[in-house]
């Protein structure tokens, strides 16, 4: 399924521009506050005091593409790429390996692709937002946990379909995990919560396009 995106569908080259460079027309937000804007053809997320992690989320869901762009993120804050991702105006409850997983009414959860400048250097590792925790984190992975730049631009490819999830970083294989949970959902933008600090901290996106695939 792909539903396409609110400002136009694919180009001549079935790709779907998910950010049009100019302004947020097609996403929308959840969350917590902190604040988007477009700045240099590029959205900027910048950290809040005191609130929960945010989103800006895509209007319509997707299932089966594969999401290029590229981010820039300061030191200190953690982010993510959502993927197959949803929010529900009720409490939901997903039963997983006969566990009862609760959602609350409100709470972003789904895939979400790590950005990680910390020490752990887990980016473009998979994590479940608001469900299961690390399903496929990068322990395991030296060459991936290395390819991160630290403030410097920084790419993903991330590619969904069907079961399958796989991620690369700066052209390096990161995460690949097989999933049956969540088979669509939206694309979002987090800026991690962080608490107290009053300290201002960015991450910037460009070059959003999404690739829809059978």
């Amino acid at each position: 399924m792909l539903a396409a995106c609110a400002t136009h569908g694919p180009n001549r080259r079935g790709v779907v521009e998910l950010f049009n460079g100019r302004d947020l027309k097609g996403w929308v937000q959840h969350g917590g506050r902190a604040k988007f804007r477009v700045e240099d053809g590029q959205i900027v997320g910048s950290s809040v005091t005191n609130t929960p992690n945010s989103f800006l989320c895509t209007e319509h869901e997707f299932s089966n593409f594969i999401l290029d762009l590229d981010f820039k993120v300061q030191d200190g804050l953690n982010s993510g790429i959502q993927i197959r991702s949803r929010v529900f105006d009720h409490a939901t409850e997903l039963v997983w390996n006969g566990r009862a997983i609760k959602v609350p009414a409100g709470r972003v959860h789904g895939y979400q692709i790590e950005i990680d400048p910390s020490e752990r250097a887990w980016t473009g590792g998979l994590y479940e937002e608001g469900r299961r925790g690390w399903l496929n984190d990068l322990k395991g992975n030296a060459s991936a946990r290395s390819a991160f730049k630290h403030d410097e631009w920084n790419h993903f490819r991330i590619e969904a379909k069907g079961p399958s999830i796989k991620t690369w970083i700066n052209g390096v294989p990161a995460a690949d995990f097989v999933d049956h949970v969540t088979p669509s959902g939206f694309i979002g933008l987090q800026v991690h919560g962080v608490g107290k600090r009053e300290k201002e901290l960015e991450i910037r996106f460009r070059n959003i396009q999404l690739k829809p695939l059978p």
